[in-house]
């Protein structure tokens, strides 16, 4: 994975430089959910209390994590449930589970009143994320497939300048980039979300590990992920601050931002692998990758979900 592929990078603070801490790479997504336990442990001063030393990276999607995970480049890293594909195909380990998301949706141009409508239209979608998963299962409710529409595959900040300027008439996307395209086209047709799909399918976000990690090495990363999931559980008003500082947002884009997702506690999250629910969510997500042609079959989520590692950190 090149440096072309990342944003920008921060390490943490006072906690780096310590010459007996455990160094490593995380990479992360630019938003509530994919940066406010970072941001957490960064403000908290978590790493250094577990003996590591973390370097964060903000890369724009998860499957490009995942490359650089398969380089070396990162240790660590953060996908939303579009790219879950790419750990149940073998790529990475899941190693904590994290919010259950309700960001995604279909948009479309003004006039554009059905997901039907959008056959033989012009649809952005950066692939394999969770903007590809929601728009898949949103042509599928309606009797599309994604061959009844012409895909424009487009990351994250071309799709918001190509829907903006009206290159494209529709997309799979996700908050908080929405907002930013609203305020250009505030008028756009929001044709699907989340909430649509919750009877078949959940839309979890995960922290994941290249598969070379050493495992006491995550091991400490899961406690320190457990212990920012509790400190934002209980101290919400300062991690939407902590998030808002890192990403250099406003407090007030951060919070609108975090309204789209649901927030498990660490108890609950503990309780979810344990009784199996997590490994339902994992299944069901897995049918889909399967019906969507990206796994060639189903795979057994404790192949690639660390549950054992997770609720064995408490």
């Amino acid at each position: 994975m090149g440096a072309s592929a990342v944003a920008g990078s921060a390490g943490c603070g006072e906690e780096a430089g310590d010459p007996n801490a455990e160094k490593i790479n995380f990479g992360y997504i630019g938003d509530w959910n994919g940066t406010s336990l970072l941001a957490v442990a960064q403000k908290q001063g978590l790493w250094a209390k577990h003996g590591l030393d973390a370097s964060i990276k903000v890369f724009t999607n998860g499957p490009l994590q995942v490359q650089a995970l398969q380089t070396g480049d990162l240790d660590y890293g953060y996908i939303g449930p579009g790219a879950f594909w790419l750990p149940a195909s073998g790529q990475a380990k899941i190693i904590a589970i994290n919010t259950i998301g309700a960001a995604d949706r279909v948009i479309a141009q003004p006039g554009i009143t059905s997901v039907a409508g959008l056959r033989g239209r012009k649809v952005g979608v950066p692939e394999g994320t969770s903007g590809d998963m929601i728009l898949t299962l949103a042509l599928q409710k309606a009797g599309l497939t994604n061959a009844d529409v012409e895909r424009v595959p487009l990351d994250a900040s071309t799709l918001v300048s190509a829907f903006a300027s009206k290159q494209i008439d529709a997309a799979g996307f996700w908050y908080p980039a929405i907002a930013t395209i609203k305020k250009t086209i505030p008028d756009l047709v929001e044709l699907a979300k989340n909430d649509d799909f919750t009877d078949t399918v959940a839309f979890p976000n995960a922290f994941v590990a290249g598969n070379a990690v050493p495992a006491a090495r995550t091991a400490k990363v899961v406690a320190v992920l457990r212990e920012a999931n509790d400190y934002r559980a209980t101290h919400r008003d300062a991690a939407i601050a902590a998030t808002a500082e890192l990403l250099k947002l406003k407090v007030e884009d951060v919070t609108a931002d975090a309204a789209n997702s649901r927030t498990l506690t660490t108890a609950e999250l503990d309780a979810a692998t344990k009784d199996g629910t997590i490994a339902k969510w994992l299944t069901g997500m897995g049918d889909y990758f399967v019906g969507a042609g990206k796994l060639p079959q189903q795979a057994d989520p404790a192949s690639y979900y660390l549950g054992d590692v997770y609720t064995g950190a408490a």
